[in-house]
């Protein structure tokens, strides 16, 4: 059992050009959320809440620009370790682990998540992968 479940996570992954003390605050920092959380062009992240510490919850409005769709992207930490690793169970109950690597002037940032199985998990990797890009283009340009 243990192990078909392992199988069903995802990993995507992206090396910065940024110390990770730079990289950690852009990651959880609400104000720096809303400027990076999105997996398209068309939809963007109006507003965030971070309760950073164990045990702590946290908000991503998620929205289509044109109003059409949105959801609240929401989770609590089960692990914070600054400048590492933070761990988070999502309200469906999947877990989420983030990796944070410095080597020097920049930080590789990995991300494991447990795949949603009414999805492809083609699609859920692409779509992890597009907010991660954006990510390291936002923290990159700032």
């Amino acid at each position: 059992m243990e192990n078909t479940a392992e199988k069903n996570v995802i990993t995507v992954s992206t090396t910065i050009q940024a110390p990770v003390e730079k990289v950690w605050k852009f990651w959880t920092e609400p104000r720096h959320i809303t400027q990076w959380n999105n997996a398209s062009p068309d939809w963007h992240t109006p507003r965030a809440e971070n309760d950073l510490r164990e045990g702590g919850k946290f908000m991503s409005r998620m929205e289509a620009k044109d109003g059409s769709m949105g959801f609240d992207f929401t989770g609590t930490y089960t692990t914070v370790k600054e400048h590492e690793r933070i761990e988070y169970t999502m309200e469906d109950g999947r877990k989420v682990q983030i990796v944070f690597a410095p080597n020097g002037n920049e930080t590789r940032v990995t991300e494991s998540f447990d795949a949603d199985n009414s999805h492809p998990a083609e699609m859920q990797q692409a779509g992890w992968q597009a907010i991660l890009d954006n990510f390291k283009n936002y923290v990159e340009a700032s």
